[in-house]
């Protein structure tokens, strides 16, 4: 019944067209599956702050002992060119090599499905007694994440939970199935500077101010300086200009003003005010030429997080080597997560699917790799338990 459960459940969950921010019926899927589980499922939709409406779940089941947060998401970015995949993006197709096809099969709709899976043999124990077990599922992870995870969170506080670890079902492993646990994430810091200078002809540069020798000298030192070496923790901070634009299609015109846009993947040695800091110090270095230069830092910032300390790491590390065969790594690589949101409240990690096809046409998931990853997901539940 177990097997059966995680591929069914993943399949019912690709067969959503829940591109961000629409939800296509994926949480009515999950309430379907957890409430006669004896979970208490609450929609948590939330709206406003320059975002669009966003449909969240959260489900809790207990309340006494450590609690678990497992947290996912059920929106999935767009397919791009339906007529480049092989298979119908929203068929979760299975082949005759057991793979199933389809958009979110690895990011993240598999994390789901397996945790899910993971469930009912858990409670048929009564292990499930010892702990309390809550689920935040959202809508919105792959694009604002404005009115999903930050705000159910933050609701969640406010109904009086609080959670003793966090566990993520994101795509953490990189070659292999159980190689790398991710136990942190860098911060991320976005920036614009904007130099505005005076429109005028090439052929008389006296009577103009060109913003782009400015700006291409901003360029330059950004991307020269160091910030860091990194540490123990984390690899070295990593500055990268993404965009220098003058909105100028003629040859023989010196534009009026430009824009440069860049992002800062940082470690625990920075946060959002010491780079800004940073920021302001190298461009004050450059020659303005007579221009007018604003530094501009996107909001909001995403901070660093490591959970070195926390038991139930280690817990999770023994459970993905009992099940995958070998030790993974402990890592703070890679972009962003929503679990950057839940080292607010408490220790976290995560642990998922090799994410090699995440975001591709042809997105694609072994199904044997999900039904490994229903183990692991069991495996530490019962760790988790019995942990007390």
């Amino acid at each position: 019944m177990a097997v059966a459960l995680a591929l069914d459940l993943l399949r019912d969950l690709i067969r959503c067209n829940s591109v961000t921010p629409v939800d296509g019926g994926a949480q009515d899927v999950l309430v379907r599956f957890l409430e006669p589980l004896g979970f208490t499922c609450t929609r948590t939709p939330f709206e406003g702050d320059d975002s669009y409406r966003v449909e969240n779940l959260f489900a809790t089941r207990g309340s006494s002992g450590p609690h678990l947060l497992f947290a996912g998401h059920t929106d999935v970015v767009p397919v791009g060119d339906a007529e480049a995949w092989t298979h119908d993006p929203f068929s979760a197709d299975i082949d005759e090599n057991g793979v199933m096809w389809g958009r979110g099969a690895v990011d993240m709709k598999s994390g789901v499905a397996a945790f899910c899976a993971a469930l009912p043999a858990f409670i048929e124990s009564g292990q499930a007694d010892k702990c309390t077990i809550s689920l935040l599922i959202t809508g919105d992870e792959e694009s604002d994440a404005v009115n999903g995870t930050v705000k159910v969170l933050k609701w969640a506080q406010e109904q009086g939970h609080t959670f003793d670890f966090g566990l993520v079902g994101e795509p953490s492993s990189a070659e292999t199935f159980g190689d790398i646990v991710k136990i942190g994430r860098r911060g991320s810091l976005g920036f614009t500077i904007s130099v505005a200078g005076e429109q005028g002809h090439v052929a008389y540069p006296d009577k103009a101010r060109n913003p782009l020798p400015t700006l291409a000298g901003i360029a330059h030192q950004l991307s020269s300086a160091k910030l860091d070496d990194g540490n123990e923790s984390f690899q070295p901070t990593n500055l990268e200009i993404t965009s220098i634009d003058v909105g100028n299609s003629a040859t023989n015109v010196i534009p009026a003003k430009g824009r440069l846009q860049g992002n800062i993947r940082f470690n625990d040695i920075w946060d959002g005010q010491k780079l800004k800091d940073w920021l302001t110090t190298q461009i004050q270095q450059v020659p303005t030429n007579g221009c007018d230069v604003e530094l501009n830092i996107n909001q909001p910032v995403s901070r660093s997080f490591v959970s070195h300390d926390s038991s139930h790491v280690d817990l999770l590390l023994e459970s993905v080597s009992a099940i995958a065969g070998q030790v993974p790594k402990r890592s703070t690589g890679g972009g962003t997560s929503d679990a950057r949101f839940i080292a607010d409240y408490c220790p976290v990690a995560e642990f998922g699917l090799v994410g090699k096809t995440m975001h591709q046409v042809d997105e694609q998931v072994p199904t044997q790799m999900v039904l490994e990853l229903e183990k692991v997901y069991a495996h530490f539940l019962n760790s988790f338990a019995k942990q007390g």
